[in-house]
């Protein structure tokens, strides 16, 4: 099978950052499924371990297969699987641990797949999986909101609202109707977040605590941090006492917790990778999540979130999307499709 790799960890201003390579096709077992891919899309993660965080020096072969975003069509399952057959059509973000999705073919676990929605194309759904595991897990299982409308009225500041996370992240606050500030830094950017629903659009490059408290909002009751951790304190002066803040990057930078002891505030960590990672007992969990926001998708209630298409995927291509997610302008996600 067709299949783009990395034997070497290397940036992206080197061409060889990416092969091409024929790879086996591999076999299903247990509770595996084997997909056959038509499109995948592309996340900072996977610009973190393509630059060799943490694997720096290290020669991969075979080459190592990234991606944790795919949409396709079952060919094949394993004796234990119960809930898919050939033919199906899936979406899903994959496992880190496992063989990634820039291939042809790819095994993950019926677990943590969904049934792609039926209203999008391939491309369409393939920009989903990853960030909305992220978004609906940061939202309603480590914040605890309610997805069906219990918190109606209550508000919650997405910081990072353009990017991929962030842009499901908007629909899914506003579909448990929350009020949603949500940041962003250029005008299509702002555009866009408006556009998925955001009540109110901040810029994160500015005082955010004046801009919060401008609109009428001295404190908020949830926050969700899907970039970086450089806006800590003025999250933690944000966030109401009693309030909860959840993120999803690791940070060398200081996180001090002075100010969330004063409010009794809490902070949660969210890992969508956690539950296969540790084979967690509720790892269906990802596999209804994925399959009930395409219920919505497929009823009008949620949109896909791709931005930009590209076609075949190949080592130039991938590392095209690399380069432009390093940049820093991308909204949304973006989409390669075909091998």
């Amino acid at each position: 099978m067709k299949a783009v790799g990395v034997s070497n960890y290397l940036p992206s201003d080197n061409p060889q950052a990416f092969v091409d390579f024929e790879a086996e096709k591999p076999v299903p077992d247990g509770r595996d499924l084997l997909v056959k891919i038509n499109a995948v899309a592309v996340n900072p993660v996977d610009v973190k371990v393509r630059g060799g965080r943490g694997n720096q020096g290290t020669t991969e072969n075979p080459p190592r297969i990234l991606g944790w975003d795919a949409s396709g069509v079952v060919e094949a399952v394993g004796a234990d699987v119960s809930m898919f057959s050939p033919g199906d059509h899936v979406y899903y973000a994959g496992d880190i641990t496992r063989s990634g999705c820039n291939a042809e073919y790819q095994l993950v676990d019926e677990r943590i797949t969904g049934y792609k929605p039926q209203s999008l194309s391939f491309a369409q759904s393939a920009a989903l999986p990853l960030t909305t595991i992220t978004a609906y897990e940061a939202l309603f299982d480590r914040l605890g909101i309610d997805r069906d409308g219990a918190q109606k009225g209550r508000t919650v500041l997405i910081i990072g609202g353009g990017g991929g996370v962030g842009s499901i992240g908007i629909q899914l606050a506003r579909l448990a109707g929350l009020t949603v500030i949500a940041t962003a830094s250029r005008p299509e950017t702002t555009a866009w977040v408006r556009e998925l629903g955001a009540d109110h659009v901040i810029n994160h490059h500015e005082d955010m605590v004046a801009q919060t408290r401008e609109l009428g909002f001295d404190t908020v009751d949830y926050i969700a941090i899907f970039n970086d951790m450089r806006h800590w304190n003025a999250a933690v002066e944000l966030i109401r006492p009693q309030g909860a803040i959840v993120c999803i990057d690791d940070t060398d930078l200081p996180m001090p917790m002075d100010g969330m002891k004063m409010k009794a505030a809490s902070l949660h960590w969210e890992f969508m990778f956690a539950r296969a990672m540790h084979q967690t007992s509720d790892m269906i969990r990802q596999h209804e999540l994925l399959s009930w926001c395409a219920q919505q998708i497929d009823a009008g209630r949620l949109r896909t979130t791709v931005s930009d298409v590209v076609s075949p995927v190949n080592a130039a291509n991938l590392l095209d999307v690399h380069r432009r997610l390093e940049d820093g302008s991308v909204r949304g996600k973006i989409v390669l499709e075909n091998f």
